[in-house]
């Protein structure tokens, strides 16, 4: 059977810089940060108390009461953002054979939060036990692909990939894979994670992950700066409808772009340190360009994974010299985690959508928050530092990675 070619016609998102997609678009392309003093909790202890939160998400909007109390914030996320990206596909669900159409989502942590609640609960609850009977599909990390299947019909594959802050590139590989090899004709794919909250906050902040830039949140999040000191957690999904392309073209749906090709790898080295000289890294990048059919040269943006701590954003950009050599210098390169900071498991699903906008519009978000370029980073390497830069994006490639040295990238090009 000849290979199936998948593209994308729809996509959704709700994060700190926008409840929808054209809302982050524009503050993407303006370098706006989402990072502030964090309102869902009362961080006055935490070392950080800044976070990028989704702003003005109210679940009455989207849910009745009774339908809100079974979900979780981060499958709350999810649907609003799965919903926005079918509304944008624009499917005609009684022309659409669900049988052949799926749902494969991801998420970090799942619902945490819930869990949280739950064990706070009981330990303050008495000789009698009590737990909500919505406390395991709430807390779940594979319920929220379940809800969106039933809110759809969608009876093909349907589950969730976890792989740390990798998830959604491996969920959204796993997605092109079905497809491509006839088992389904269109996948929901994407992920969500609702990660603000004192469980969170605190276990990064044992590790220390975070930045604890309290007095200047907005600028904490700064990759490939000299004085970064840890990333900036970040909430919210990203959605993105992948379809076969001649089902898609039979129907006559808008396309965004091709999605050509995915690689992952481990670093087999260090349970949340990266590899020093990015081997994974270059593995995973290496194996998503075979399967791509494509050359480094053929690459004109990267998103890199940038999560603005010291020993993740050199790797990286040894990794992507390794593998690139003299044509990184060609490359717009950019982390978008500066301005919305690291969503964790969805993380890559929103970077995605960062992509999908550089080929779309020809314009590549740019990296903020770089006032010193850390003096092991090569400085003629074009970072896209403070401003967007517009130029013909033929093919953008995606990193993620993940603590157990989980690396997933994927890469997209034009139609």
């Amino acid at each position: 059977m000849a290979e199936r070619r998948v593209v994308i016609t729809g996509i959704g998102t709700v994060n700190p810089l926008g409840n929808n997609v054209e809302t982050y678009f524009s503050n993407l392309e303006q370098g706006v940060s989402g990072a502030a003093p964090i309102t869902r909790f009362d961080a006055a202890k935490f070392k950080t108390q800044f976070a990028c939160e989704v702003k003005d998400f109210n679940p009455n909007d989207h849910f009745d009461r009774k339908e809100a109390r079974r979900y979780d914030l981060f499958t709350q996320f999810a649907l609003v953002a799965a919903e926005e990206a079918v509304q944008d596909a624009a499917f005609d669900f009684e022309k659409l054979d669900k049988e052949r159409c799926g749902v494969i989502w991801s998420s970090g942590i799942g619902g945490v939060k819930s869990f949280f609640d739950e064990c706070v609960g009981y330990a303050e609850g008495g000789n009698t036990p009590r737990f909500s009977p919505f406390f395991v599909p709430r807390m779940i990390i594979d319920i929220a692909a379940g809800f969106i299947s039933m809110k759809y019909g969608l009876m093909g594959p349907n589950y969730s990939v976890v792989s740390a802050c990798a998830s959604s590139n491996h969920a959204m590989i796993n997605a092109m894979e079905s497809i491509r090899y006839g088992r389904a004709d269109m996948i929901i794919t994407g992920g969500s994670d609702a990660t603000v909250n004192e469980v969170t906050i605190g276990s990064f902040n044992a590790m220390q992950a975070l930045s604890t830039r309290n007095d200047d949140p907005a600028h904490a999040s700064s990759p490939f700066d000299r004085n970064r000191d840890g990333f900036v957690v970040g909430e919210g999904a990203g959605a993105l409808v992948f379809e076969e392309l001649e089902h898609a073209k039979a129907r006559g749906a808008k396309i965004y772009c091709e999605v050509v090709g995915g690689g992952y790898s481990a670093d087999a080295y260090h349970f949340t340190a990266p590899h020093p000289e990015g081997l994974g890294a270059i593995k995973s990048m290496r194996e998503a360009l075979r399967d791509a059919g494509m050359e480094p040269a053929d690459i004109d943006y990267i998103n890199v994974h940038g999560t603005s701590t010291p020993l993740g954003d050199v790797a990286e950009i040894k990794a992507l010299k390794g593998l690139f050599g003299e044509g990184l210098y060609d490359i717009n390169i950019s982390s978008t985690k500066s301005m919305h900071g690291h969503l964790l498991g969805a993380t890559g699903a929103v970077e995605a959508l960062a992509c999908v906008m550089a080929i779309q519009r020809g314009v590549v978000p740019p990296t903020i928050n770089c006032r010193e370029l850390d003096p092991e980073i090569d400085a003629r390497l074009n970072l896209t530092l403070d401003q967007a830069q517009h130029r013909e994006v033929r093919a953008t490639l995606s990193n993620t990675f993940g603590f157990g040295g989980h690396n997933a990238t994927i890469i997209f090009r034009k139609f």
